[in-house]
């Protein structure tokens, strides 16, 4: 390439310029395009005094909605001594909290403040110490190369000796020398320093005086982190500040005084604790910090061997679940517990067998030793808002898959943990399981009535009975992906179905009808799902062998409507009631950011390790990670962070759209538009007016005959707390109308449209799908716009078996599409329309874009 032909790298920094936003820029096309999707000119009405409903972007000053959460009570009995407080918009919620678990601020000798009291003044830093780094490049260079690329020692080294030759002309180096002394420089940061220590195990029974079996002698390693080191970074995390509940509450509503509840402070579980921990005087005023723990063992290759591995996880409950959601490292690994193996020779044998299991419950309790005395007696502990305040512990929900319940509560597999019905009969009513009852019935049965009638293993002894308030039957909590979605969806209810099809119509019909519901033969109706934003797309059907979890969950949502008029209406509603029950767990409870940790805690580790003995590089993998996310908290929280080092941006092609009305009529071949434009004109401009905008004459409606700028998308922002909106809840996603996506085929999207705010839920909104958005400034006012297909009801209630609406696309007596314009505010969110597919065959070579046009 000839000299100059490349451009100069460029430095400059552009604001983005609108309240609150930190990006700069290099180039005025990559601030607009960051406008574009950010920034939006396409803003939905706010929705007055009900947080809860979607709506598009907010202004640039606007806050978050409240994420208090609401708590579960017994306190009720004495409402003199509550302290309650209204809070929502309009006041539509009350709190009531606990009136001794308080969470009073004290100083640091723990000597209680006055209510009001200002927090202890930030540390002292100062805005250049980047200690250990020697400046903000170098600190982002680390925290790129090894938490963002995880890019190789070799890779790090080749980078380093390109960089450095284009510097050495000017007499400069690089950040480092080389990988050794970055994994040097992270290694020697000062915060988030919880170093990883192991201990060793060994059987110490009795032996045979022969033939020893090997197991019997070997010995094994537990590496852990202390948890109670761990617990007070969390608690001191600037980061979760506004994000944390202090005491235990219940909320209410305040037209009703009907209870609700979302976060871990809002249970029963949570307030009862703090009822038997007030009982001791000591304790008023302190903050109840629950402990979550969660262990699941995982496989990082099944092709090699011999790499399983047995973490330990552990959060508090005080952190919100907006937070436990946005995986914002509000879940921490402090442990890997040995996997003893043995020959199968020795696999049954029932020393060998209680070794194992009682190893695990010794591992756990000396692991979490340290917590024992403030489970007890609290302590004074920082936290990120920077005030002070008495800790008082308690063991929380264990989260854990069947297997580990087993394990966990020391009963037979196949045997409830939780309550004392017989394996045979768990529909039975009877008792719930508790250690006091356990226990009396250890001491007075023997072993084999102990297993035969009631499911315990007698010689086993739970790690919480060494723990206070601790009884392992009540803090069992389930495990979301292995027996909710995996389990019942997965393999109980697909199943279920094949099944069926088997047994009704012969192997060669439930073949055929798989087929039809699936891709094999075929017949596309799952992979004919049309693409949405955020679901994944099955192009092959659900051929596949090996399921992930995000390959169950992303066919949760498309399954029921393929199978119905396959199956029975009975089943295709037991479907219903699964997919139901699974979105209320997924509001109220905190269990997926446990499940997903592996793979950054356990699998990415693995993989960037040398493969032999894995575990030693894993853990100081893990600490380093660990460092670089402390040290980013600590720099964020003295306003070091602010704004960008360098943001590289790209200036995106626009196609080139309709300038005018009369091109754009033209372009979407809708010729009566301008008549249309001019009725949405007449009804924004007099919005009074009772007339219906079709039946005013033309000669009256507002003309307009400038320019227009068109759109192919639009982004809508609108609160739905999950795993991808972060920690305000907030959830943003693409509304799509362009002619080419992807440079395969045109994509139109489908919105709720807000027709009637006087009426709840889909009695007051419409479906639509955008076929343009556009722009238009009249009478110096702007107006955001989208020309809409209708869409019909068929009925005005859900159908009865699915409970899904049933819509179709509307027509006018011509039988041409009922089109409309309406202002970007009245669109809520994305709408996403699966076809009733019948039980007819359906061509082969159907696409999935074309599943709104062919339905």
């Amino acid at each position: 390439m000839p000299q100059g032909a490349c451009r100069d790298h460029s430095a400059l920094q552009i604001p983005c310029g609108y309240l609150h936003c930190e990006r700069y820029f290099k180039s005025q096309a990559g601030r607009k395009k960051h406008w574009n999707a950010s920034h939006p000119t396409f803003k939905s009405a706010p929705v007055e005094d009900e947080p809860e409903e979607p709506h598009n972007n907010f202004p640039a000053d606007h806050d978050d909605f409240p994420t208090d959460s609401f708590d579960a009570g017994q306190a009720l009995d004495e409402p003199d001594n509550l302290e309650m407080k209204f809070w929502g918009p309009g006041d539509k919620l009350y709190c009531n909290y606990h009136p001794k678990l308080n969470g009073r601020p004290c100083d640091a000798a723990g000597q209680f403040l006055e209510d009001g009291a200002p927090p202890m003044p930030p540390l002292s830093k100062s805005p250049d110490d980047w200690t250990p780094y020697w400046d903000r490049v170098e600190f982002e260079t680390a925290e790129f190369l090894y938490t963002r690329n995880q890019m190789s020692a070799g890779d790090i080294n080749v980078l380093l000796d390109l960089w450095a030759t284009t510097l050495l002309k000017h007499n400069n180096k690089p950040p480092f020398a080389d990988c050794h002394d970055l994994y040097k420089t992270i290694d020697s940061t000062p915060v988030g320093n919880v170093k990883w220590q192991s201990f060793q195990v060994k059987y110490t029974g009795e032996k045979p005086a022969y033939n020893v079996p090997p197991w019997m002698n070997e010995s094994h390693d537990v590496w852990y982190r202390d948890p109670h080191e761990v617990i007070r970074n969390m608690l001191g995390n600037t980061d979760y500040a506004a994000e944390m509940d202090y005491q235990p509450y219940c909320e209410f509503l305040t037209d009703n005084d009907k209870r609700q509840w979302q976060d871990f402070m809002s249970s029963d579980w949570a307030w009862n604790q703090a009822d038997k921990i007030s009982n001791d005087p000591d304790t008023t005023g302190s903050t109840f910090v629950p402990v979550i723990l969660g262990s699941d063992k995982t496989t990082v290759s099944v092709a090699t061997g011999a790499n399983d591995y047995y973490p330990l996880y552990v959060s508090i409950g005080n952190i919100r679940n907006n937070v436990q959601r946005a995986h914002c490292d509000a879940v921490a690994i402090i442990g890997f517990l040995a996997m003893p193996k043995t020959m199968k020779e020795h696999a049954s044998c029932p020393k060998y067998r209680k070794y194992r299991r009682q190893l695990f419950h010794l591992s756990i309790s000396k692991i979490l030793d340290n917590l024992r005395p403030g489970i007890t007696k609290p302590e004074v502990v920082r936290f990120g808002d920077r005030h002070y305040r008495h800790v008082i512990y308690g063991l929380e929900p264990y989260i854990a898959d069947y297997e580990e319940q087993v394990l966990l509560v020391c009963i037979v597999c196949s045997w409830c943990p939780r309550c004392m019905s017989h394996h045979k009969d768990l529909d039975s009513e009877s008792l719930h399981r508790n250690c006091d009852h356990t226990e009396a019935l250890v001491e007075e049965l023997s072993s084999t009535d102990l297993w035969d009638e009631y499911g315990i293993i007698s010689d086993l002894v739970p790690f919480t009975n060494d723990f206070a308030r601790a009884d392992i039957h009540e803090l069992i909590a389930p495990d979301l992906l292995h027996q909710l979605i995996k389990g019942t969806f997965k393999d109980h209810l697909v199943e279920w179905v094949g099944k069926y099809l088997h047994l009704v119509h012969g192997k060669k019909g439930a073949e055929k009808i798989q087929d039809d519901i699936d891709r094999s033969s075929g017949q596309l109706i799952i992979a004919l799902v049309a693409s949405f934003s955020g679901l994944r797309h099955f192009l092959q059907g659900r051929g596949f062998k090996q399921w992930t979890s995000d390959d169950s969950k992303a066919l949760m949502k498309v399954y029921l409507p393929a199978i119905e008029g396959y199956v029975p209406t009975d089943m295709v509603c037991t479907f219903r009631a699964f997919l139901e029950f699974c979105y209320l767990v997924r509001h109220n409870i905190i269990t997926e950011s446990t499940l997903t940790k592996h793979i950054k805690a356990v699998k990415e580790p693995w993989r960037r390790s040398s493969r032999y003995k894995a575990l030693g590089q894993m853990l100081v993998t893990n600490q380093r990670l660990d460092k670089l996310a402390a040290s980013c908290i600590d720099f964020k929280s003295c306003g070091m962070l602010n704004g960008t080092c360098l943001s590289e941006t790209l200036g995106a092609l626009k196609r080139k759209r309709a300038r005018t009305v009369p091109d754009l009529c033209t372009e979407l071949a809708i010729p009566h538009l301008y008549n249309l434009l001019c009725q949405f004109l007449f009804e924004q401009v007099n919005p009074d007016d009772e007339c219906s905008p079709s039946d005013v004459p033309l000669a009256r409606c507002p003309q307009f005959n400038g320019k227009i700028q068109v759109f192919n998308s639009a982004s809508s922002t609108f609160y739905a707390p999950s795993d991808r909106s972060g920690i305000g809840g907030m959830h943003w996603e693409h509304i799509r109308s362009c002619p080419l996506w992807r440079k395969e085929a045109p994509c139109y999207d489908c919105v709720f449209v807000n027709t009637d705010a006087g009426v709840e839920g889909m009695g007051g909104m419409d479906i639509a799908r955008v076929i343009c958005f556009f722009s238009f400034m009249f009478e110096a006012v702007l107006y955001p716009c989208a020309v809409v297909h209708w869409f019909n009801k068929v009925n005005d209630r859900p159908d009865e078996d699915t409970g899904m609406w049933i819509v179709q696309p509307s027509y006018d007596i011509a039988h041409l599409p009922s089109i409309g314009i309406v202002h970007v505010d009245s669109i809520y969110r994305t709408a996403h329309l699966i076809p009733i597919y019948g039980t007819h065959a359906i061509p082969y070579d159907l696409k999935y874009y074309d599943s709104y046009d062919a339905f």
